[in-house]
């Protein structure tokens, strides 16, 4: 099998396009999220804290400037976008649970099935 024709096969496969499509939504969301810290959460933590602006935060060693206000914001994008993933995955499960409870309607008997019930009545009754 030659590497394109194999490459195309991979690519059109709905798995490779469920996962490009949530990567492209996974990426608008960490916008979202980022924008939600930025502009709205840490503004209120700051004024909570004095009003202090965690993107200033920093420290100098030496040349280095160290960051950890920004440091802080990333650490707080990241838990907001692990929780909801969280309840994603949460959601998603406890749908799949009630899927797999659901009791599967009693195959309806073939015609073998049914000729063998009508003969053994038929013993019974003689």
């Amino acid at each position: 099998m030659g590497f394109l024709k194999e490459f195309k096969e991979f690519a059109v496969r709905g798995n490779v396009m469920d996962m490009a499509v949530g990567v492209i939504i996974g990426g608008a969301f960490g916008k979202i999220v980022t924008s939600l810290v930025d502009d709205i959460i840490m503004p209120l933590v700051g004024m909570a804290t004095g009003g202090i602006d965690f993107k200033e935060l920093s420290a100098t060693i030496g040349d280095a400037k160290i960051a950890y206000g920004l440091f802080i914001q990333n650490v707080i994008d990241f838990l907001i976008i692990a929780f909801c993933i969280f309840l994603m995955i949460k959601g998603m499960n406890s749908l799949s649970k009630k899927k797999e409870e659901e009791p599967a309607a009693p195959a309806e008997p073939s015609n073998e099935e049914k000729l063998l019930g009508e003969i053994r009545d038929l013993l019974k009754n003689k």
